[in-house]
């Protein structure tokens, strides 16, 4: 039974507010998709494998209630004490937060019932590890729902990318370009294999796509959030002395298309995987 009472949030407190509009932009089209996937009941044990800055732990922590027991787990330190403080403002006790590698989850054998992941299974170094101990701390039965971005992610860049470094007579890097791609951004197939060498049984696979549109390439290149999370590895693929001979041209191939399309679109296709612990 709840004791009802009038709301404490303080809407006048800095660090109320600040939490307010925290979802990044990135992360909603994935997130809203793994929400839908999720099935609840009471009392469940969930773990959210890379949460970041607390989505979707946090909000799943809220749907499932105070009978939940929710674990997340992430490297990033500056991220998991912002999100501890989100937690501490929210109000939340059904939440324990874990610093480290999901490659090495310190929870039992047979104990979680829900395992979730917006995003964080294609972020870790060692994909096949991680799944093992997924299978190993899931019970029979338990869920497992993983929404992830895929190959052709930015395919508009990626196609420029390439072509300048073969006009530039580039062409050994382009190889580079596809194995960076690889590492992040798994063929859907090779997901659903992990899946099913581990353990689990693939229910469903929805597919959908969102878009980032620009007014041009230039806009696009500066954009905090591409250039925050994907430049240093674009820049790392071209040798440093041609890096702004290689970027200032596909750029101007950018721009150019922009002018003739009216905007510079980026797609970004994702898929939410549905499994179940065999």
């Amino acid at each position: 039974m709840h004791n009802f009472l009038p709301s404490q949030f303080d809407f006048n407190n800095p660090d109320s507010v600040s939490i307010i509009d925290e979802l990044p932009l990135w992360s909603a089209p994935f997130g809203l998709k793994l929400l839908d996937a999720i099935k609840i009941k009471p009392g469940m044990t969930v773990l959210d494998i890379g949460f970041g800055l607390g989505f979707p732990l946090i909000e799943i922590a809220q749907r499932l209630g105070r009978t939940a027991k929710l674990y997340g787990i992430d490297p990033w330190e500056a991220a998991v004490q912002r999100a501890r403080k989100k937690i501490s403002i929210l109000g939340i006790e059904n939440i324990e937060l874990i610093t480290g590698a999901a490659e090495n989850i310190p929870l039992p054998n047979s104990s979680v019932d829900l395992i979730v992941s917006n995003n964080g299974i294609n972020n870790v170094q060692d994909i096949s590890k991680v799944f093992s101990e997924c299978s190993r701390i899931a019970k029979p039965g338990a869920q497992f729902v993983a929404a992830v971005n895929l190959p052709e992610t930015m395919i508009e860049f990626y196609s420029i990318f390439m072509e300048v470094l073969g006009d530039f007579n580039m062409t050994e890097k382009i190889p580079d370009i596809k194995e960076h791609i690889h590492k992040k951004r798994l063929p859907l197939q090779e997901l659903k294999d992990l899946f099913a060498a581990n353990n689990f049984e693939v229910a469903g696979s929805e597919v959908d796509s969102f878009r980032y549109r620009f007014v041009n390439g230039t806009a696009m290149f500066d954009y905090p959030f591409i250039r925050n999370n994907f430049m240093d590895s674009w820049l790392a693929i071209v040798p440093p002395e041609r890096v702004n001979k290689v970027f200032n041209e596909i750029e101007s191939r950018m721009n150019l298309i922009s002018q003739k399309k009216g905007e510079w679109v980026l797609t970004i296709p994702l898929v939410t995987i549905s499994a179940i612990k065999k």
